[in-house]
């Protein structure tokens, strides 16, 4: 589990298809307190350990996570930033909310523009996972937990204030980029008890 808040921007050193795909991701942790097989957020997808260095380590994507996430979408280059979380411990600050790095799909930016000092985005979800974004509800996206400000159809607006845009890859986004998003657990449920109820 995760919280949604980022702790490192790490950057792809090497990207290997063998069967699945193998990237090497360079970061700041001290990788002598990261076992192999703990998990990683990357951009928000949960990634297990398989290898790792003084200041880097390895995760083998599947190709089921390929067709879930903009890794599939994109593609990982050699250079590209990433957020970064590290798995949440017992007795962690929860700041944001709890993230499962579990990716429903892939949210495109459909629009952005400054709004004070803050910067204005507005992006497009997938339509089976529209109606579980709610206003002044959480939704991780590239692994950052944020609160949606508003709804309309399957379009959805968040403002990122300058901390966020500097202290995750949120600074190079762009109109156009596949984003991955996992929506708020709690909202999950909440649709699926309603369903249940109104079948009742």
């Amino acid at each position: 589990m995760f919280t949604g808040i980022i702790t490192d921007i790490g950057t792809i050193m090497a990207v290997e298809a063998r069967g699945d795909m193998r990237a090497r991701i360079g970061c700041g942790y001290d990788m002598e307190g990261v076992a192999i097989g703990a998990s990683i957020a990357c951009d928000g997808v949960c990634l297990t350990v398989v290898a790792k260095g003084a200041d880097w380590f390895d995760v083998d994507v599947s190709a089921e996570t390929l067709s879930k996430t903009n890794i599939g979408a994109n593609g990982w280059a050699v250079g590209q930033r990433v957020n970064l979380e590290r798995a949440l411990k017992v007795g962690d600050e929860l700041g944001g909310h709890i993230v499962s790095g579990h990716v429903d799909g892939v949210a495109t930016i459909v629009e952005m523009h400054d709004e004070g000092d803050s910067l204005r985005l507005t992006f497009a979800a997938p339509p089976e996972l529209a109606r579980f974004i709610a206003p002044k509800g959480s939704v991780a996206l590239n692994g950052t937990s944020l609160t949606v400000n508003e709804v309309e159809g399957n379009r959805f607006g968040i403002n990122l204030i300058p901390h966020t845009q500097e202290v995750t890859t949120w600074g190079d986004a762009r109109a156009g980029d596949s984003i991955n998003l996992e929506i708020d657990t709690l909202a999950r449920y909440v649709a699926r008890l309603a369903e249940m109820g109104a079948a009742s």
